[in-house]
C-alpha cells in the first residue's frame, strides 16, 4: 500500500509541476492569446504533440515510471467535419525489472470513409503465470516457486475498415504476436499448457470485422452507440505455428447526462477461443482496458465476458465553461471459463479516476482500480473504452 499511495504522490507532484510551468508567467492577454492559438491549431486541424510523465502502480509491473507523447492530427485540413487522428505512445521501466512500449493509433481518412487502427505492444517482464481457468488464478499462490517466470510479448495489431454505409463499416484485421517464456519457476514449469505452447510462441491470424458507430468522438465518447463483431482465424500462413480461431464482440453506449462532459458509459464485451489456444492467448481479464485493479493475465481460460458501467464527471468553471479536469467511477464484473457455459464465478472490480485534458477532448487518465485481493494504479492516455 505504501507504493500505491506514493505513487499517487509523485504523479500528482509532477501533473502539478507539469500544469503551473505550462502557466505563462505574462500578463492575462497573453495566455488568452495562447488559448486562440491553441484552438486555431485544432481547428485548422494541424499536428499537436504533448509530452508527459510520471509514475503508476500496476499489479504486474509493480511500481513504474512511464513516459509518453500524445500525438494527434486531421489527416484532411479542409474537411473541419473529420474527427482527429490520434496516436499516443507510451514507454517505461517498472520495479520489477520491466521494460515496455506500446501504441494504440487511431486513422480517419477520407471524410470518414476509412478507418485504420493499430495497436503495438512489446513487453519484456518477469510476471506470474497461475496456469488455466478460475481455480489456478484464485488459489495458486503467487510466489517464486509457483507463477514467477520471464515473459516476452509482441503484438502488432493493424484493422483496416471501409463505411459502407452512414455509421456503418466492414473491415479487416491482421493478428501477429509473440508469447514465449523463460527461466521458469518450478510451478510454472510444470503446468501442461506451458509446456505443450512455450516451444511455439508465435501465431498470425486474419479477421473480419463489422461495426456499427454513432460515437461522437471515439476516443472520448459522450454519446452514441459502438457495436463491433469480429472473427479471426490463426494458423499457418506468415509462419504462425498454433491453429486457433476467436469469435469477439464489444458493444458499448454512451449517453449525456445533464451537461455535455457528463456521460455515463456501458460495456459489454466477450471473448471466445476455440481450438489449439497457447496460454499467451487465452482470454484474459486485468487488462487496463476492462477489469483495472487485477493482475494481467492472472485470469484466463479460453472464454471471457465482462461488463463495466462507468460515469464520467468534467467540472465546469465558473463561467460555466468546461474546464480541462474531470473524475470518474466504475462498477464491473467479468467471469472466464472453457466456454460461455463455464460462466460461473464473477470477478467484483470498482474504481475512481482522474482526468486531465491535454488536447481537445483526449485525457490522460489516471485510475485506482480494485478487485478481489488486488489493486492498481494505471497511468495512460485516452479512456478506458
Amino acid at each position: 500500500m505504501n507504493n500505491r499511495m506514493l505513487s499517487l504522490v509523485f504523479f500528482l507532484f509532477a501533473l502539478t509541476i507539469t500544469t503551473v510551468s505550462a502557466q505563462p508567467i505574462d500578463t492575462l492577454t497573453k495566455k488568452q492569446q495562447r488559448q486562440l492559438a491553441k484552438k486555431q491549431k485544432e481547428k485548422e486541424g494541424k499536428f499537436m504533440i504533448t509530452p508527459l510523465a510520471g509514475p503508476a502502480y500496476t499489479p504486474e509491473l509493480g511500481f513504474t515510471i512511464a513516459g509518453g507523447v500524445l500525438t494527434s492530427w486531421r489527416m484532411d485540413k479542409a474537411d473541419t467535419t473529420l474527427q482527429r487522428s490520434s496516436a499516443p505512445f507510451n514507454i517505461g521501466w517498472g520495479s520489477t525489472g520491466s521494460y515496455f512500449f506500446s501504441t494504440r493509433a487511431s486513422v480517419f481518412l477520407k471524410h470518414d470513409k476509412y478507418r485504420l487502427y493499430t495497436d503495438v505492444w512489446f513487453k519484456n517482464m518477469d510476471d506470474n503465470y497461475f496456469g488455466i481457468g478460475y481455480e489456478n488464478g484464485r488459489y495458486t499462490p503467487k510466489s517464486d516457486s509457483t507463477t514467477k517466470y520471464n515473459r516476452v510479448w509482441l503484438q502488432f495489431y493493424p484493422r483496416f475498415l471501409w463505411q459502407f454505409k452512414k455509421t456503418f463499416f466492414a473491415g479487416a484485421a491482421l493478428d501477429l504476436n509473440y508469447t514465449k517464456g523463460k527461466d521458469p519457476s518450478p510451478g510454472v514449469a510444470a503446468d501442461p499448457v506451458y509446456q505443450q505452447y512455450n516451444e511455439t510462441p508465435y501465431n498470425s491470424g486474419f479477421g473480419i470485422l463489422f461495426q456499427h458507430d454513432t460515437r461522437d468522438i471515439t476516443v472520448n465518447a459522450w454519446k452514441g452507440i459502438f457495436l463491433e463483431a469480429q472473427i479471426t482465424l490463426y494458423g499457418g500462413f506468415l509462419g504462425g505455428q498454433n491453429n486457433y480461431q476467436v469469435y469477439s464482440f464489444d458493444t458499448r453506449k454512451y449517453f449525456s447526462i445533464t451537461k455535455p462532459g457528463h456521460t455515463l458509459a456501458f460495456q459489454l464485451r466477450g471473448r471466445f477461443a476455440v481450438g489449439n489456444v497457447p496460454y499467451g492467448e487465452m482470454s484474459q481479464l486485468g487488462t487496463p482496458f476492462d477489469l483495472r485493479g487485477y493482475l494481467w493475465g492472472q485470469y484466463r481460460n479460453k472464454s471471457m465476458l465482462f461488463g463495466i458501467g462507468e460515469y464520467r464527471h468534467t467540472f465546469y468553471k465558473k463561467d460555466a465553461k468546461p474546464s480541462k479536469y474531470g473524475a470518474v467511477g466504475w462498477l464491473a464484473t467479468g467471469s472466464i471459463g472453457e466456454d460461455p457455459t463455464d460462466f460461473k464465478h464473477w470477478l467484483p472490480n470498482g474504481g475512481i479516476g482522474f482526468r486531465f485534458e491535454v488536447q481537445p477532448r483526449m485525457n490522460l487518465r489516471l485510475d485506482y482500480g480494485f478487485g478481489k485481493g488486488s489493486s492498481g494504479f494505471y497511468f495512460n492516455f485516452q479512456e478506458a473504452f
